[in-house]
């Protein structure tokens, strides 16, 4: 799975975590059903989105639903999924946007896409994905070519951005294509006075997408010599921070022009945890104008916090006495740390750990379905990525699980619009 709106289920109410988990089973059956079993590999967190856009505007419906069977995802359980248009378009533009995904890591020559024949196979792939989502599309009414068209220019966009440049104009042709999407919900739901607002509405949040994606790989890009919008422009994460706020601001205000029959989970997906993405991408879990987050300074009432030498912490570095101060036991002078009296010389094992070896691509898909399956993925601290075997955090790890995201008291007119 993958998509920048991953919600903690724990802080969704019973009745939204199960309308959530009906939208995204009802986008891979969606996919299945018209596309094949393969192409369930595109179901994806933000994709489900248009599906719940469709829905809320149109009310439940007694055709809106069916029973699925058991599947292992669910532990083998059945369970009630979303069907009908909006899950088909979901399914639609999840392909599209797939399909140039893997057109663009072709381009990169990433991992085993370095590879001609592998890439060829990849290219056939993206085609099969393109032709499928342009038949369901029009189907639906949608034409496609406006997402293809968007992914086609990205290209040329960021061969001439550079210093200097607006990282908006490069954002411009996801904000295009989401743009797009989000307004075709109301012509499927019947609702053609919500088109512009939905339409802004996904403009942000196609620009939101674009963002998110620089923030959270501008190191590995760096690391491995990668573009990326952020450093390609010179645009600095605090910049790019306040375009983030102002494009939730704008969300906000653009889904309240719309007029919907139940707008519960778009509410909750879209206002809240939108915000809760923004937040884990720039590595803060507070509002800016709250407590400070992870890096923003002491937290009030510890007076040694922030590497401040005090009575317990005479080289400073976090207040913690066994700590990783000079003479700590994991300093490098200390009994556990690097030429300390307890420390292994690194031909008998000592210094860094060494890497696992990462997991087969058979291997690793049967790990990430028992991690799926036993819910590690989203509530673990802690747990071993299913192929590179690299630590990973779980989605929920610092989440206040008081399951209270029913938004029964909400005001989003907050001062500090954080909810």
């Amino acid at each position: 799975m993958f998509g920048i709106v991953r919600p903690c289920t724990h802080r969704l109410t019973d009745g939204l975590k199960v309308e959530w988990m009906a939208h995204l089973c009802g986008l891979c059956l969606a996919l299945r059903a018209d596309h094949g079993q393969f192409a369930r590999v595109v179901t994806n967190y933000d994709g489900l989105i248009v599906s719940v856009l469709t829905e809320a505007q149109t009310g439940p419906v007694a055709s809106g639903r069916r029973t699925a069977g058991p599947c292992p995802l669910r532990a083998m359980r059945t369970a009630p999924v979303a069907r009908g248009d909006g899950a088909r378009l979901a399914a639609a533009v999840s392909l599209v946007l797939a399909s140039a995904k893997v057109r663009d890591h072709v381009a990169d020559r990433d991992g085993l896409l370095a590879r001609r024949p592998v890439a060829a196979a990849a290219r056939r792939v993206a085609r099969s994905w393109d032709k499928a989502g342009a038949r369901t599309g029009r189907s639906l009414g949608f034409d496609t070519a406006v997402l293809v068209d968007a992914v086609d220019r990205q290209t040329g966009i960021e061969a001439l951005a550079g210093p200097g440049t607006s990282l908006l104009a490069v954002t411009e042709p996801t904000e295009t294509a989401t743009a797009a999407a989000f307004a075709h919900t109301a012509v499927l739901a019947g609702r053609p006075e919500n088109a512009e607002p939905l339409a802004e509405a996904g403009r942000l949040f196609g620009r939101l997408a674009h963002l998110l994606d620089a923030v959270e790989d501008q190191t590995a890009d760096t690391e491995a010599g990668a573009w990326n919008p952020l450093t390609a422009t010179g645009t600095t994460r605090e910049e790019a921070r306040r375009l983030a706020d102002d494009a939730l601001h704008g969300i906000r205000l653009a889904l309240r022009d719309a007029e919907f029959t139940d707008d519960k989970l778009v509410h909750v997906l879209l206002a809240h945890e939108l915000r809760t993405s923004v937040n884990r991408a720039f590595g803060t879990t507070t509002c800016a104008h709250g407590a400070p987050g992870p890096g923003q300074g002491p937290v009030p009432g510890n007076p040694y916090a922030g590497g401040t030498p005090g009575p317990y912490n005479p080289y400073g570095g976090g207040g913690n006495p066994y700590g990783g101060g000079p003479m700590g036991p994991g300093g490098p002078g200390g009994t556990g740390g690097p030429g300390g009296p307890g420390g292994l010389p690194p031909q008998f094992g000592g210094g860094a750990p060494q890497a696992p070896k990462p997991r087969g691509f058979l291997a690793g898909c049967a790990m990430f379905t028992w991690l799926f399956c036993t819910c590690r993925i989203c509530c673990a601290k802690e747990y071993e990525g299913p192929w590179s075997r690299k630590k990973r955090e779980g989605c929920c790890r610092d989440c206040n699980c008081n399951g209270d995201s029913g938004c029964g008291n909400c005001d989003c007119c907050c001062p500090c619009d954080g909810c």
